[in-house]
């Protein structure tokens, strides 16, 4: 059995840590899972039940277990607050490797979603040898468009997926010329 490519569990950037989902991360995580805008674009649109939430973040780490990558849960480094989400999902039948994010409301437009993208971007490149990723969003998410855009992903084909349309925007890397440029990593 050949040894496959593992994410580090643990990054930090200049205003976030990157870590794996914890039970104590349950009742932020559902709010922000109950938020209606927040949820909008996820999934099959809408909020979610706290238990539902709480499925979602065992989902997760699961992830995690069977691929050795996955979604890390987004930890504001100076209050130590939970966040948001984001990193990579693969799960069976999925339509490719891709890059996802998730921030609770009240830290949209402060630059880090794009933050915790470029440290995910760096791991896939540096640790998984991925040199590609896709990133699906709902037609209407301007601020998603947006930020895959400025990570320098192209617009592909629409598909039907989770029940309506989404555009699926194709990112793509050289591979790795040096270490990687995030912080700490465990």
């Amino acid at each position: 059995m050949t040894a496959r490519a593992e994410a580090p569990r643990e990054l930090t950037t200049p205003r976030l840590v990157l870590r794996q989902f914890n039970a104590d991360d349950h009742p932020a995580f559902a709010d922000m899972c109950a938020d209606e805008a927040v949820m909008r674009h996820i999934g099959r649109g809408g909020p979610l039940s706290p238990h539902d939430a709480w499925r979602s973040m065992a989902a997760m780490l699961g992830h995690w277990a069977l691929l050795g990558f996955g979604q890390w849960a987004l930890e504001e480094r100076a209050t130590g607050q939970l966040i948001g989400r984001a990193g990579f999902l693969q799960p069976a039948g999925w339509p490719g490797f891709e890059l996802g994010y998730l921030l609770a409301r009240p830290h949209w437009g402060r630059g880090l979603a794009r933050e915790a993208c470029h440290a995910a971007i760096d791991v896939a490149r540096h640790h998984l040898g991925r040199t590609q990723a896709i990133s699906l969003i709902r037609p209407d998410n301007t601020a998603s468009i947006r930020l895959a855009e400025s990570l320098g992903a192209r617009l592909g084909e629409r598909i039907d997926f989770l029940g309506g349309p989404v555009l699926r925007y194709e990112h793509h890397w050289a591979p790795p010329s040096g270490p990687p440029n995030h912080g700490t990593s465990g």
